[in-house]
């Protein structure tokens, strides 16, 4: 996948993401503990929709453009709320010009007390995201791979918060890196949340995944995905997939009537499905 995130900020699969990445964060803010949040292939943290790659794609009108201006079933807008009120808060003309990615929707949803660790390598994207948290001393930015930081960093000092794995999956063994990256950090910090994206083109390496998942001996591990038309081609995405250990008890729930809610806006004629089941667990 070529995935400079430009050209598809914004679309269904960042509303998803994000959508439960905002959930989680709800649930970490409900104890006064300090928690900490590692985003370990963070991007720039901004994306301009009006420029020349996002207006290339047009993704984000299938996408985020969906659900911004729709009329929501009132459970789904209920937990959407945190999600759309950090775009909203972005786009304060209410016209939609800017998305947040996944370090901005963190950092909004921290408190005083709580901690962002925003990693990324690319040199241009890490100046950038550099730039766009300049001023807040709650967040950290760290030029390091990916992989190497679940190493450096977990468990973080606070021990407690989330470890969002979400890599560009532009090299062959990413997904093979997710299992070692997750398996390691886990086997340092059992008790952390983690949450974890893939794409779906097919379900070869969907399904792998799983299985190796599996195999990792981690006892609670949830996945969700929402696809927005069937895989028949294996260069087009078409689905997107969320790993999470040690879900907020209340979360699958929530993910069961944000995948219900999401796929009719975001599948539109096509119909989509979703699928919510434990790889590991209750």
């Amino acid at each position: 996948m070529n995935y400079r995130h430009a050209y598809h900020a914004g679309n269904f699969a960042d509303v998803v993401k994000h959508a439960v990445l905002a959930r989680i964060l709800v649930h970490l803010r409900s104890k006064p503990a300090a928690f900490r949040v590692i985003d370990s292939h963070a991007g720039t943290g901004r994306y301009d929709l009006a420029g020349p790659q996002a207006a290339r794609s047009g993704e984000w009108h299938r996408g985020v453009e969906r659900i911004f201006s729709a009329g929501l079933d009132p459970g789904a807008a209920a937990l959407l709320a945190p999600y759309l009120g950090v775009l909203a808060a972005h786009n304060s003309d209410g016209r939609l010009r800017v998305y947040p990615g996944s370090p901005a929707i963190a950092r909004a949803l921290l408190r005083p007390q709580d901690r962002l660790l925003a990693c990324e390598l690319e040199p241009k994207a890490a100046a950038l995201l550099r730039h766009n948290f300049a001023h807040d001393r709650r967040v950290k930015v760290v030029a390091i791979d990916g992989w190497r930081a679940l190493g450096a960093f977990v468990p973080p000092p606070e021990r407690r918060g989330l470890v969002l794995i979400d890599p560009p999956y532009e090299e062959p063994g990413d997904f093979s890196n997710l299992v070692r990256g997750l398996d390691a950090a886990h086997r340092r910090w059992a008790h952390g949340i983690y949450l974890l994206w893939y794409p779906v083109k097919g379900r070869a390496q969907p399904d792998a995944l799983a299985r190796r998942l599996r195999g990792c001996g981690i006892s609670r591990i949830l996945r969700a995905e929402l696809n927005i038309a069937p895989a028949s081609n294996p260069n087009e995405l078409t689905g997107c997939g969320l790993i999470t250990v040690n879900p907020p008890w209340l979360l699958e729930g929530e993910l069961r009537t944000l995948l219900s809610g999401l796929c009719p806006l975001l599948a539109g004629e096509s119909g989509g499905s979703t699928r919510l089941d434990w790889i590991a667990g209750e």
